[in-house]
């Protein structure tokens, strides 16, 4: 029987899936050609214009490749345009946002002990924050800082830990890093839609009207897509981070997530300085290995929390109500709180969990009514929880789980 939680969590796993595989196409692609660029040569026989070139071998064949640094002599009769791998990132990445912190918001969106915000309103600032980042990023480069990229890249670096602790003043902590990960991706795909490809239109079209090009829109062009190149490996790490909660489910998540950052510059580095034939500066990995020991240290600093008492005096959502009062929610949360809550708790108490998974708290009734969804799907409709059935959940156990999500559905 397809209900329509089932079918969520279904689609939600469609387009999970389709963001990933369109973004390793996306990120593939833009470091197949960074590399290529940092490993042009110069050769005797280039044709005017012609800025390097580049021996490749693969699957069985070789490539020979020459880059024009601002435009050939003539158009030429196919040319092949690499920007679907970007809209495609980012659309999915805006619809999965949508599905599962939209509209499964007060579960995963808003924390209410950090701002009183209706679900409307944490929506309305999710949506916001990204466009507004755009605006005030291309304002940055288009002014004379755009001829001071260091300068640039740092004032970039302090836009987004600014953003990462505004959003950790009002989200979550898995939406804080989500976010700070999709404000930057938004940035990225805006780079390529607004600047990169209108840049290149240009320089078609002057092309096909015999013009010669002005070199300065490959000028622009190349700094936003530098920017890209420093800021793919941190996007990566905050979009995998809502899997681990000593990433995002501490008091310090924000820094964390701005430590990423100068990972990303660092690991960068070293490979672009690698691809342009500049040495091997393995001083990166010292820095590298130094930026995540402060992580891990950072990751078990003590942790803000809310005390079991407060727990239940915040009460059950009006959204969870229906969940609470339904037939059966005595005995699912006796079940949940004997199988589950060892490791979903403020202070777990099973070895080896110090975090409670994915930050999904079930000590209270308020915490099970409000994670009625995530119960059944995990537990009830499958047997992904308890992991490995390690609390020896009984089948019986989880048809009374079913029953109970059934009832609240139809009352």
């Amino acid at each position: 029987m397809f209900e329509l939680a089932i079918m969520w969590d279904w689609l939600g796993f469609a387009v999970r899936w389709l963001h990933v595989i369109t973004a390793m196409a996306w990120i593939g692609s833009s470091f197949y050609f960074i590399a290529l660029d940092l490993g042009l040569r110069k050769a005797p026989d280039l044709p005017k214009g012609a800025h390097g070139e580049e021996w490749q071998v693969h699957g069985g064949g070789f490539y020979h490749i020459r880059k024009f640094l601002v435009a050939p002599e003539a158009m030429p009769e196919h040319l092949t345009w690499f920007k679907w791998e970007s809209y495609s990132t980012w659309l999915s990445g805006a619809a999965l946002l949508m599905i599962v912190y939209w509209a499964g918001g007060e579960l995963y969106l808003i924390d209410t002990h950090k701002a009183d915000l209706a679900l409307w309103q944490g929506i309305v600032i999710s949506a916001a924050s990204l466009s507004i980042g755009w605006l005030i990023y291309d304002l940055l480069c288009k002014s004379g800082l755009g001829e001071r990229p260091t300068l640039l890249m740092v004032i970039l670096f302090i836009l987004l830990v600014a953003m990462g602790y505004g959003y950790n003043e009002v989200f979550t902590g898995r939406a804080m890093m989500l976010h700070l990960g999709a404000f930057t991706a938004t940035i990225m795909t805006a780079n390529v839609f607004f600047i990169i490809i209108p840049n290149q239109r240009v320089v078609v079209a002057d092309l096909k009207a015999g013009r010669t090009p002005d070199p300065k829109y490959g000028k622009i062009a190349k700094l936003r897509s530098t920017h890209n190149n420093y800021l793919t490996l941190p996007v990566i790490f905050l979009m995998l981070s809502n899997h681990y909660p000593l990433a995002f489910a501490t008091e310090y998540n924000w820094i964390i997530a701005s430590l990423v950052f100068l990972m990303g510059v660092t690991i960068r580095h070293f490979f672009n300085s690698m691809h342009a034939g500049r040495g091997l500066p393995w001083w990166t990995w010292a820095a590298t290995v130094i930026l995540f020991i402060v992580i891990m240290w950072l990751s078990v600093a003590p942790l803000e929390q809310r005390d079991l008492a407060e727990a239940e005096k915040a009460g059950i959502p009006a959204s969870a109500q229906a969940f609470a009062e339904a037939d059966g929610f005595q005995e699912v949360s006796d079940i949940v709180m004997g199988r589950c809550s060892m490791c979903h708790a403020r202070e777990p108490f099973y070895d080896g969990i110090h975090r409670a998974p994915k930050n999904l708290l079930l000590e209270t009734r308020g915490d099970i009514a409000k994670a009625a969804r995530d119960i059944y799907l995990q537990a009830g409709m499958s047997d992904a929880m308890p992991p490995a059935n390690v609390t020896w959940m009984e089948t019986e156990e989880r048809d009374a789980i079913i029953r109970w999500f059934r009832a609240a559905q139809k009352g």
